[in-house]
């Protein structure tokens, strides 16, 4: 039984940040938030939410090993990916107004928290933003974004290998998947399952004549080949900027923006790779406004989800330009013990808290209290 449990405020404003799951805490990437300055070149930040507590932390910033020698760390960047493999968080992509786009690999380790850049060898995909990352095993595969120097749309994959840190361009068989940014990319098995996604109607370059797929696309990386795909008879519609999680085997998206229909949405919905169906899906509980550019990370049986921007209410659904970026926290919980239904429980009557143990007061003022980590609200334009 599905349910929203838990949300919280006054979390870190972010937009267009990148998240991974590391046991019970979240790791966050960077991102940007309307109003702070991204002229001047500074060290990315991370934001650390713990699922226990319910509390987010920040990493101090890093310093240098020596005098007048800078660290090694990424700069704040938006539009970048993230993926966790074994102890190591890997980052690339992304771009920044001042330094534009980036293609150096980045490793965060998280036990020291400690950055490098480790020495890659083979063929380097083009600096981009806006592509998608998962991971099979020890390799990490690279699918799609807005490839800066080309100026234009890539339907690329690149898989680096992490034992031996070597980029390939995969050379694919079959029809590929069209040219696009903002889609996402998820790994059921050995099969990585793309959805959504901002393309042109003409091609790679962009002609302001946007088109938002709303088909699943395939590519298995065993025979590195594009599949044709059964029609669905129901299909979400198509978005960019949205959220995506496999769980038991499935896939689910959420949110997300379609320009077309200048619409934000907050549905979520489930796809079953073995009937090749799509499901509505309803949970209970009251979930996030619509919205995109959000982070969403499993924790368990748990999906947390935070950030992103939606339309300013002051102005009504219909302004693209008015948004308001988030600091909120939502957790979707795919099945909530009776331990956790009788905490809404008493949350929602607003029952009398004194005569239950001191460590279920103490999760009842976890999940009613808010983070005081983010910065004031400033209406964003863009």
């Amino acid at each position: 039984m599905l349910r929203w449990t838990v949300h919280l405020e006054g979390g870190p404003r972010r937009v267009n940040h990148a998240a991974v799951a590391v046991g019970h805490r979240v790791y966050s990437f960077g991102g940007y938030c309307s109003g702070e300055d991204y002229e001047t070149l500074r060290q990315i930040d991370v934001h650390i939410f713990n699922a226990v507590s319910l509390r987010w932390t920040k990493l101090p910033p890093v310093r240098p090993a020596a005098r007048g020698q800078a660290p090694v760390v990424p700069y704040m960047r938006y539009g970048h990916s993230t993926v966790l493999i074994d102890d190591t968080v890997f980052l690339w992509g992304g771009r920044n107004d001042t330094e534009g786009a980036c293609n150096v690999l980045y490793a965060f380790d998280v036990n020291t928290h400690k950055w490098s850049t480790p020495r890659v060898s083979g063929t380097v995909p083009g600096a981009r933003d806006g592509h998608s990352a998962c991971v099979l095993g020890k390799t990490m595969y690279i699918f799609g974004g807005y490839e800066q120097l080309a100026d234009c749309f890539s339907n690329d994959i690149h898989k680096l290998d992490t034992s031996t840190m070597t980029w390939t361009l995969i050379c694919t068989k079959g029809n590929p998947a069209r040219w696009r940014d903002f889609h996402s990319a998820t790994m059921l098995g050995s099969h990585m399952y793309v959805f959504g996604g901002r393309a042109d109607r003409f091609g790679p370059f962009h002609s302001n004549n946007e088109i938002y797929c709303n088909r699943i696309r395939v590519f298995d990386t065993r025979t590195e080949a594009w599949l044709d795909c059964p029609p669905t008879p129901v299909l979400p519609e198509g978005r960019r900027s949205h959220s995506a999680f496999g769980y038991n085997g499935e896939l689910y998206i959420f949110g997300g923006y379609n320009a077309r229909l200048n619409r934000h949405f907050h549905d979520l919905w489930k796809f079953n790779p073995v009937s090749f169906t799509w499901k509505k899906i309803e949970p209970k509980g009251k979930g996030p406004c619509p919205r995109r550019r959000q982070c969403c990370c499993i924790v368990g049986d748990k999906i947390v989800l935070f950030g992103g921007t939606s339309p300013s209410p002051e102005e009504g659904l219909g302004d693209e330009f008015d948004l308001i970026d988030h600091s909120d926290l939502h957790i979707l919980d795919f099945s909530p013990s009776l331990k956790t239904l009788c905490k809404l429980a008493v949350i929602q009557y607003n029952l009398d808290q004194s005569c239950l143990p001191h460590d279920i007061r103490w999760e009842l003022n976890a999940m009613t209290t808010n983070s005081n980590i983010s910065r004031p609200i400033v209406s964003s334009h863009g």
